[in-house]
């Protein structure tokens, strides 16, 4: 069990530890900085924060002494030549499969770092980092120098390659509407999944695509998208064009996967080769963003559901989490110390995490709880923190 939960907010980078007196967070640190993400590498110790400037871009920061100080290290960058179709917001009247005239191009440049993922013991410097719009990049250094993977970038489900020229001039890859505030409509990677048995086996998901899977190190990737459904195209088993909200495996079965998608609860037990559906919509598990998977026991998962689309917040005023331990064949709502009143709140994708029986999510209204009892129960860390991208523990 952890004794420290790391919080990336609307204003900067809190972390919560276990006291003798209870939780208690420290001072604030990148204090009036957005951070989309903050999480501590297994491997040394290492805190990453990836910071949202308004004014100076996005950036890393990671702190070597437990979050006592912190350091900005080298800003991700697209390489010369890396170019992108451009994306647009679909209109109320807008038509996926109608022509709209000659595609348009983009000189690729970072919007937001919107996830930082370690990899295996066995790469000591491997990190990965997922950006809007679209690029997963790589570093081997510790985070001291970082490369676009290009095969992933050049993919043909995207286009194909736009630096040499060699492309279809046609994108199946959606923007995600996380990337309006940046004032785009591009697709971004949020979800990036390290088999641990085999550091050259990787997922990594992305809004509006899919789930793609590598084998080989990232020299080529493959669509996991069988099985997913899409109800608000008119082919819902098109291959391209998903929106997983967020994609997690659990650490001792990662051949059991979990999403959390635009258009439900889905489930692979078979490294993500299938997905099946596993909502419940008349118990309120349906829509939402975050889902974590229980470490020994692959059937295990927690969701925070939500109403969906423009409303987003809690069901009927009432805030619960959901859990299954039969991968998703039945799901219990587990409300217990949650508001059941006047609840607001919407958890985001990065926002809710687990370590042995302790769960801990935060919300968008700057809420934050924890359950020590695998979601049985649940207790208030906080009702003033500021709005509450991401929740890791340490």
């Amino acid at each position: 069990m952890s004794d420290t939960i790391l919080l990336g907010t609307r204003k900067g980078t809190v972390i919560i530890e276990r006291s003798p007196a209870g939780w208690r967070p420290r001072p604030i640190a990148h204090q009036g900085i957005p951070v989309c993400y903050a999480a501590r590498d297994p491997r040394d110790g290492t805190l990453w924060a990836s910071l949202d400037h308004g004014h100076w871009g996005p950036k890393l920061s990671h702190s070597r002494d437990g979050g006592a100080t912190w350091q900005d290290v080298l800003s991700l960058k697209y390489p010369e030549g890396a170019r992108h179709i451009i994306q647009y917001l679909p209109t109320p009247d807008f038509d996926p499969e109608a022509p709209s005239g000659e595609p348009e191009y983009r000189d690729a440049t970072v919007y937001k770092i919107w996830n930082v993922t370690f990899g295996s013991a066995a790469q000591p410097g491997r990190l990965y980092a997922g950006t809007i719009p679209g690029g997963l990049f790589v570093s081997d250094d510790g985070g001291e120098s970082w490369e676009l993977n290009r095969a992933l970038w050049n993919h043909a489900s995207r286009g194909g390659d736009l630096f040499s020229g060699e492309a279809t001039s046609e994108t199946q890859w959606g923007g995600t509407p996380a990337s309006i505030d940046y004032g785009v409509f591009e697709p971004g990677i949020h979800s990036i999944v390290v088999d641990p048995r085999d550091p050259d086996h990787v997922y990594v998901a992305a809004s509006s695509a899919g789930v793609l899977e590598t084998r080989d190190g990232g020299k080529t990737w493959a669509g996991r998208n069988r099985g997913m459904l899409m109800d608000y195209l008119p082919n819902p088993l098109a291959e391209w064009g998903h929106d997983p909200h967020f994609v997690t495996a659990c650490p001792s079965q990662p051949d059991h996967l979990w999403q959390q998608n635009h258009c439900g609860v889905f489930y692979s037990d078979d490294g993500a080769q299938n997905w099946t559906k596993v909502s419940e919509p008349a118990n309120g598990v349906h829509f939402g963003f975050p889902i974590v998977a229980d470490a020994q026991d692959g059937r295990t998962a927690w969701v925070v559901p939500a109403r969906a689309d423009s409303e987003r917040m809690a069901i009927d005023g009432g805030l619960f989490v959901a859990r299954t331990t039969d991968g998703g064949q039945s799901w219990q709502a587990l409300r217990k110390g949650l508001p059941q009143d006047n609840a607001y709140d919407i958890v985001l994708r990065h926002a809710l995490d687990a370590a042995g029986d302790c769960l801990c999510f935060g919300s968008s209204t700057g809420n934050v709880y924890l359950s020590e009892d695998r979601g049985d129960s649940w207790q208030c860390l906080g009702s003033n923190f500021p709005p509450v991208y991401s929740v890791r523990f340490g």
